[in-house]
């Protein structure tokens, strides 16, 4: 294994296998090869090109206008005094936008949800930041100066922060006419009487209370859009800081009453999204109605107290959690309810976070029984939606905790019960009680390389600075997901993904996908995958992302991470039949059979003549249409729309070092280091690029992220990065990456996602860690972020703080 993860070791020699097999890949070895990006001389020259780079000479500008209440009926929207502005063009209100709109769909539901759509211009706000109406002017602070004139009188209702609140008796109701603040429920594994029973008989139970914050998204860059409508063709094009271009084409023709060949969405450089990003937003759609009613191109960027206070969040769950095992320490039973906090309403996502979370109890551990009931909750907050690794994140908080506490209190090592109870290589494939079937990995192996290096970490933990170590594996749901999975489900999402390759007259390639770039590399991906296939130099191909009338559909386009894996997958089998006719065009041309036909660099060669001909000629003749075979088509373009027959499964395992200071209650993380099995590698720099990011993210919900709450008023407390505090460069330490390869048997090319692994493991590491080092306070350690403040009055409650110590 290395440290850098540049040079992967094969776990397995399993085969990639496909519904349709791929040719022998050719090429230059580019697959496995750490290339530097292919766009990051343009972005180091400062020619990246954002949403808000956009020339908008000729545009107009909006602002919102919000709920500055978190619950209440608007009562009036008077907009007069903000159109006498001289730079005001428009102002719409509740009413103006209910005439022109219709509800965006959500996608995920949960039996019982009852709201399946969102309101654009809802008669009852329940979030501080919530759009009301939106103002059009000539520039960004004349819009913001007049839609501070408009004048909105809410009158007041009472709000709920919290799961726990949101389900007390006589708790304020969002909904009052569905009679409590449950949006809906569903159950995941055995019935609970199953597990119950098991739980009664067991040796030892170790139960907990466990809760996630809620976290904001904090790309970079934050959302911004542009939208143009022309009345000559009745078009709107609209470009977008978004993951999802063609979901945001379907939502926006079905709220603005649009065909959807009459939006034509565009995605330029995106800044980081995270989730943030996968959904249509109520304000969005303002903005494209706004252009629609003036005829005029209409921007909005939205600013970071927006982006902290008005755009959904991610996380947000508490769970009551049991852990059953009997007198040698096997798992018998795992039982979790989580109640998750959608916020004021279901986005497209809705719920599916929280139920992710309940299918993925499991983990890369067997059960003889298990089960996870989700409860997806109303409060008066952010509505929350896709976030990094969701529901895997919280479920391995839930699952790892109750697993160090049991060994806590049954006096054995955490890593003795975790190897006993880990699937092993030879159990793969493996389906567990919720009904995932892990496709195949060396758990074990992951898990007991992480220990070897983190037995190098343990340092002297005596004093007033306590240190500790923890290792915890993880499995990672990638490739999201067959499309019939999630028919099974209730999703209103199509899973499967497209790819095109074109080659052009010149002989020049260009790559098609449905795929978006948002700082993951993916231009660079792709066209490793394509120049292998093809057996060209990476310079000659092209990779065109981003635009609903040349790209691919994609419904869920980069998110989930299944941007290689499925991307990829299509375009390994794209460029094995382009490949294919490539050769029978040469061999025609040639005279030869197509088996006699070898491409050497861009050369083509008959083998039994020595005859040659180059790679643009062929392609120039094709595209003349001279030399195919009777029923060839002419166009030199091969398309593959790739649907996974099941989902792959990545997995990994972290180890790190903690030091506890007993005096302020501040935990550093000192060493950290991952093991991790993500199948074939396209580029392992990028990799390892993303591997360390995520890890950065985890380390920043372990210790200091938190988007919070007045628990009375529901007035957001983090409205600016001095509130909402995000990890430096002190906050993360050198992070270890090491790459075993187990291709995946489901994906062309073994590939298999690594996008969100990272983050998964990072919170309950560090708080595993934490309780090593500081065991007196091990059973408080029930909810994250590990601020100095909370772990200072868990050390207080202990006597440990200086004062009493």
């Amino acid at each position: 294994m290395t440290g850098d993860g540049t040079a992967p070791t094969p776990a397995t020699s399993t085969p990639p296998t496909s519904a349709e097999p791929t040719a022998p890949t050719p090429g230059e070895g580019l697959i496995g090869r750490p290339l530097p990006r292919v766009h990051d001389p343009r972005m180091l020259r400062g020619q990246g090109r954002y949403v808000d780079d956009i020339d908008d000479a000729s545009a107009l500008h909006a602002a919102l206008v919000r709920s500055t209440v978190a619950h209440g009926r608007v009562t009036r929207f008077d907009a007069s005094a903000a159109l006498r502005d001289a730079g005001a063009h428009l102002a719409l209100g509740p009413e103006e936008i209910a005439r022109h709109t219709e509800p965006l769909p959500t996608v995920w539901n949960i039996p019982g949800q009852r709201l399946k759509h969102i309101e654009l211009a809802a008669p009852t706000v329940r979030y501080v930041g919530q759009p009301i109406g939106i103002v059009v002017a000539d520039s960004r602070a004349a819009a913001e100066d007049a839609a501070e004139r408009v004048e909105v009188t809410v009158e007041p209702l009472p709000a709920v922060v919290g799961v726990d609140a949101a389900l007390a008796d006589g708790a304020p109701l969002l909904y009052p006419e569905d009679g409590s603040n449950i949006a809906g429920e569903v159950r995941f594994g055995d019935p609970a009487s199953d597990v119950e029973e098991i739980m009664a008989g067991a040796p030892h139970v170790v139960e907990r209370e466990l809760g996630v914050q809620r976290v904001s998204f904090c790309s970079m860059e934050p959302r911004g859009i542009l939208a143009e409508w022309l009345d000559a063709t009745e078009q709107l094009t609209v470009w977008s800081s978004t993951q999802v271009p063609h979901a945001l084409r379907y939502g926006l023709a079905t709220a603005l009453r649009l065909r959807v060949d009459q939006i034509r969405a565009l995605v330029p450089d995106v800044g980081g999204a995270f989730g943030g990003k996968a959904a249509v937003y109520v304000d969005e759609v303002l903005v494209c109605l706004a252009a629609r009613l003036l005829g005029r191109r209409v921007k909005w960027t939205e600013d970071r107290a927006e982006a902290l206070t008005a755009s959904y969040q991610g996380r947000g769950q508490r769970a009551h959690a049991r852990l059953a095992l009997d007198a040698d320490g096997r798992f018998l039973a795992v039982e979790a309810h989580v109640k998750g906090d959608l916020g004021a309403f279901p986005t497209q996502g809705g719920s599916g976070p929280f139920q992710v979370a309940g299918q993925s109890i499991e983990g890369p551990y067997r059960f003889d029984r298990a089960g996870a009931t989700v409860t997806a909750v109303h409060t008066n907050a952010v509505p929350t939606g896709a976030y990094r690794g969701y529901g895997m994140q919280e479920a391995a908080w839930i699952r790892e905790r109750l697993i160090e506490e049991a060994a806590r209190e049954l006096g054995v090592e955490a890593g003795h019960l975790r190897r006993l109870n880990l699937v092993r290589a030879d159990e793969m494939p493996y389906t567990t009680r919720t009904l995932m079937t892990y496709d195949n990995g060396d758990y074990p192996a992951a898990l007991r390389r992480a220990a070897e290096l983190a037995e190098g970490f343990r340092r002297e933990r005596t004093g007033r600075v306590r240190r500790g170590v923890a290792v915890t594996p993880c499995v990672e749901i990638t490739g999201f997901a067959p499309t019939a999975l999630l028919e099974l489900a209730g999703a209103e999402m199509s899973g499967w993904e497209g790819g095109r390759i074109r080659v052009n007259e010149d002989g020049t390639v260009t790559v098609f996908a449905g795929a978006i770039s948002m700082g993951q590399g993916i231009e660079t991906t792709l066209a490793q995958i394509v120049a292998e296939q093809l057996g060209l130099p990476l310079q000659q191909i092209a990779v065109r992302l981003g635009d609903t009338d040349t790209t691919p559909h994609s419904e869920l386009s980069s998110q989930a991470s299944r941007s290689v894996a499925l991307s990829g997958g299509a375009l390994m089998l794209a460029g094995a039949r382009m490949r294919e006719r490539m050769r029978g065009l040469a061999a025609r041309y040639l005279g030869t059979a197509t088996e006699d036909v070898r491409l050497e660099g861009q050369v083509f060669r008959a083998g039994k003549t020595g005859e040659t001909a180059t790679w643009r000629e062929v392609a120039h003749r094709g595209w003349l249409g001279w030399g195919r075979a009777e029923h060839d088509r002419i166009q030199l373009e091969e398309t593959v729309d790739f649907d996974p027959p099941a989902i792959t499964f990545a997995y990994s395992a972290h180890a790190a070092e903690v030091a506890v200071d007993l005096d302020t209650g501040t935990v550093t993380v000192e060493k950290y280091h991952t093991v991790n099995d993500s199948g074939v590698l396209v580029n392992p720099l990028i990799a390892k690029g993303q591997v360390v990011g995520a890890v950065a993210q985890g380390l920043g919900l372990a210790l200091m992220e938190e988007s919070a709450y007045d628990p009375v008023t529901a007035q957001p407390l983090t409205t600016s990065l001095w509130d909402y505090e995000l990890p430096g460069p002190g906050d993360v330490p050198d992070v270890g990456v090491e790459h075993t390869v187990t291709p995946s048997t489901l994906i062309p090319g073994g590939f298999k996602g690594l996008g969100e692994g990272g983050t998964l493991p990072p919170p309950v590491t560090v708080a595993n860690a934490v309780a090593d080092a500081v065991p007196e306070i091990a059973h408080a350690l029930t909810e994250t972020p590990l601020t100095p403040a909370r772990v200072w009055e868990l050390l207080a409650a202990e006597g440990l703080d200086r004062a009493r110590g």
